[in-house]
């Protein structure tokens, strides 16, 4: 089997023989190239005549292109050859310069692009100025910029090029950290908030009186964090991550309830109908018995239950509105909206946000949630500008899930297994990938999947739920389930979020293979919610891909979500992560923000001294970064002042 590798290659070594060979009517070069370690052959398989005379028969030459590998044999197909004298002594790493698909290479080999860099590396030196001061360079040792340019190129070592690679990589994050810095700092100085100074009757009497647990000291934290933030008459502008389970949802009631304090409503806009609905019934479970009122506003509510919440937003009887893309309609007008509450933020818009923002003469203080656990790069890297707060304990008397791997040979097992927590009292989840059979590949289907549980669990009542029910149907399941009335929940991943549950301790997810960490990571958190133990089952085939067991085995060793999303962030990349709201941000030339973690933090770090110190860049020694912003970035940023 012929494998092509992708890794351009540089040896030294010897052409023994040349000779050309006909294979019917196509004519093909090949010569042998022989070093310490074997012989190759090098391949031309369209060539002009003077090249056979041109290549250099037993002397040492350069070799360089891609090697091609079928069975045994190595070959080169269509090398550049440079003879040993005429390569600079110095020079032992060679610059690889890929061409565009619209540019052919016909003519221009690397040695043509080499030579037309070094020209510009050497004659116009002009043209690469400074961008960092001089304190910064030589705590950090780092070469000068012109000789960085030069050792990317044409390194004199490997430690010259490991230099200048390191200082590039600080050059993209520091410039990067320093437009989010700004950006971060300019909300602050410029953007007014209503100041929330009062903790009154609202929150102490829920707190003392009505509040179903102890806080953790995390959420105690957090929500110092947010109390802090709101006093100030700056808009506030704060992320608040917690893994599934954790208690975000307590923190942005309670948040709700200063915000009533303070003779302001709140808004909490959901991505999903379910997750909505879901706040929503839990919300308004903490407050039944309070005068609070809460109202849930989606695209399924009829046109008169739309009127009333409508005419008690203006009027302020309702305080706190929950929904879904519904509330940034032009219709919906509050009478003195004071706090807004996202959760999972990047399945919104930005144009979407907006509308939230523009609810208010004055904007919204802001309290983003997310419970997908952001790995700490992309955290300090794309969330700069948010003040972020992180929610890292469970509450008293939840246990640790298990997770447990099995095959389609423990499927007995299994089944036995949820036989038993059934008769414990315990309900059940069955997750399968996709709704209807796949032609290509061989998923279990939710269809196929139902008959098999209804087989073999014919005793109990099981309940189906998946993204193409309307929504009145989707609510008729989950209530049916979430009241017991049904033992299982045969369902796509519409679970995934906002499905509550804590009478459910057993999450089987089909063809676990077929999800990607994440969502493996949220569904789990569909179970686990109550005090009993709870368990994950991950069923997969028996032939798995070394992708596919890396997944598993990180699902099966840790509840961390933050140490899962460090493995899925290796494993897909940053891109994928962030999200389509992201597209296009993380194309970074030389910084990988998977293996570069040191370098952002401490960009990071630095960025933050320093505009603390000096936050319009108007110190001498930082004109040469002011300068460099402006000429690159602040086309970009336009939020920035510094001018």
């Amino acid at each position: 089997m012929l494998q092509e590798s992708n890794i351009e290659v540089q040896l030294k070594g010897k052409i023994t023989s040349v000779q050309e060979i006909q294979t019917g009517k196509t004519k093909r070069l090949s010569a042998k190239f022989n070093d310490h370690t074997g012989t190759m052959d090098l391949v031309w398989f369209q060539y002009s005549k003077w090249l056979k005379e041109q290549i250099p028969i037993n002397r040492e030459v350069y070799i360089f292109g891609k090697i091609n590998v079928f069975g045994n044999q190595f070959s080169m197909p269509h090398p550049e050859i440079e003879a040993e004298e005429k390569k600079e002594t110095e020079n032992r790493l060679r610059p690889i310069y890929p061409s565009s698909e619209k540019l052919s290479k016909r003519g221009l080999n690397q040695k043509f692009f080499q030579n037309v860099l070094k020209n510009i590396c050497r004659e116009i030196p002009v043209l690469i100025q400074e961008n960092l001061p001089e304190y910064m360079i030589l705590h950090y040792q780092f070469l000068s910029r012109q000789h960085t340019f030069l050792n990317i190129h044409f390194p004199k070592d490997q430690q010259h090029f490991d230099k200048a690679d390191k200082r590039l990589k600080f050059e993209e994050s520091f410039f990067f950290q320093l437009g989010y810095g700004l950006k971060k700092l300019h909300h602050k100085t410029q953007s007014i908030g209503n100041p929330f100074p009062i903790v009154g009757d609202y929150f102490t009497e829920f707190y003392e009186n009505h509040l179903p647990f102890d806080l953790t000291n995390a959420q105690k934290r957090v929500l110092k964090e947010i109390r802090m933030d709101m006093k100030k008459a700056i808009q506030m502008n704060r992320l608040l991550q917690g893994d599934v389970g954790s208690g975000k949802t307590m923190v942005a009631l309670l948040t709700m309830l200063i915000a009533m304090d303070n003779g302001f409503q709140s808004c909490l806009m959901a991505p999903t109908e379910i997750l909505a609905q879901q706040h929503y019934n839990g919300i308004q479970d903490l407050l039944k018995d309070t005068s609070i009122k809460v109202s849930l506003l989606t695209g399924s509510v009829k046109a008169s239950a739309r009127k009333i919440i409508h005419e008690e937003l203006e009027n302020g009887e309702l305080s706190i509105l929950i929904g879904t893309h519904a509330v940034l309609e032009d219709k919906v007008k509050f009478k003195n909206l004071g706090l807004a509450v996202i959760d999972e933020q990047h399945r919104f818009g930005v144009a979407q946000r907006a509308k939230l923002w523009a609810k208010n003469k004055i904007p919204p203080h802001i309290l983003v949630m997310t419970a997908t656990p952001i790995p700490r790069t992309l955290a300090m890297s794309f969330y700069s500008d948010l003040d972020v707060s992180v929610i890292d304990e469970l509450p008293v008397g939840r246990k640790a899930i298990i997770t447990a791997h099995r095959r389609e040979k423990d499927r007995a097992y299994v089944y036995q297994f949820c036989h038993e927590e059934i008769r414990k009292g315990r309900q059940i989840y069955f997750v399968y990938p996709l709704i209807e059979e796949s032609e290509t590949l061989d998923y279990k289907n939710l269809m196929e999947g139902l008959q098999h549980v209804m087989d073999n669990f014919s005793n109990y009542n099981v309940t189906m739920l998946h993204g193409k029910m309307k929504p009145d149907e989707k609510d008729a399941a989950m209530n049916y389930f979430a009241s017991g009335k049904s033992q299982i929940m045969v369902a796509t991943t519409v679970i995934e979020v906002g499905v509550n549950v804590p009478n459910a301790s057993v999450m089987v997810i089909e063809s676990a293979e077929r999800f990607g960490l994440s969502q493996l990571h949220q569904l789990r958190g569909r179970v686990g919610r109550g005090a009993e133990q709870s368990y994950c089952i991950l069923m997969t085939s028996d032939k798995l891909s070394k992708e596919s067991r890396t997944r598993i085995k990180t699902m099966t060793e840790t509840n961390d979500g933050f140490k899962i999303s460090e493995v899925d962030m290796l494993l897909r990349g940053p891109g994928d992560i962030l999200g389509t709201q992201q597209s296009g941000v993380v194309d970074f030339k030389r910084l990988d923000l998977v293996n570069d973690a040191p370098i952002i933090k401490t960009t990071k770090n630095i960025v933050e001294k320093i505009l603390e110190a000096d936050p319009h860049l108007s110190r001498t020694d930082h004109q040469i970064i002011k300068n460099y912003y402006l000429q690159n970035y602040k086309g970009k940023n336009k939020w920035s002042k510094i001018s």
